[in-house]
């Protein structure tokens, strides 16, 4: 996998993967940025959450559990001190479909933090205490 980061002015960067894709990242005013842009580590808790979803989604697919909506809401604390690292991330999961399995869902968000989202794991490898629940609605017909 490769990636390149551009300084664009001030606090602000141009990020780009090695799939071609761009995002900008940029700082708030008071730390001289525009706010244009995610903060770094905004991003990291979106891949957390994104990677996670990934995996639940495709996990209740293969289980045949019919899933018209996955959400998932990130929260992280970060310690008191520079680095200014995370201490904690708590993922809550929305899941909507038609008669999903509650031993199922649940199943599949193990098996993402477990076993399947790197992101998740290398969180929790690096000292940060992940966790998870979820709340399940049926969907509309």
């Amino acid at each position: 996998m490769k990636a390149r980061v551009n300084w664009v002015e001030n606090v602000m960067f141009v990020a780009e993967s090695g799939s071609g894709h761009s995002i900008v990242l940029d700082g708030a005013p008071e730390g001289g940025g525009r706010n244009m842009g995610m903060r770094p580590l905004e991003l990291m808790a979106l891949s957390v959450g994104s990677c996670s979803s990934y995996d639940v989604v495709t996990i209740l697919k293969k289980a045949k559990q019919w899933v018209t909506a996955c959400e998932v809401e990130v929260s992280a604390e970060r310690v008191d001190g520079t680095p200014a690292i995370f201490e904690s991330m708590h993922l809550h999961f929305k899941v909507t479909g038609f008669g999903l399995s509650e031993k199922h869902v649940q199943r599949a968000i193990e098996l993402s933090a477990d076993k399947y989202c790197s992101a998740s794991i290398m969180m929790k490898n690096a000292g940060v205490k992940v966790t998870h629940d979820f709340e399940m609605h049926e969907a509309e017909k």
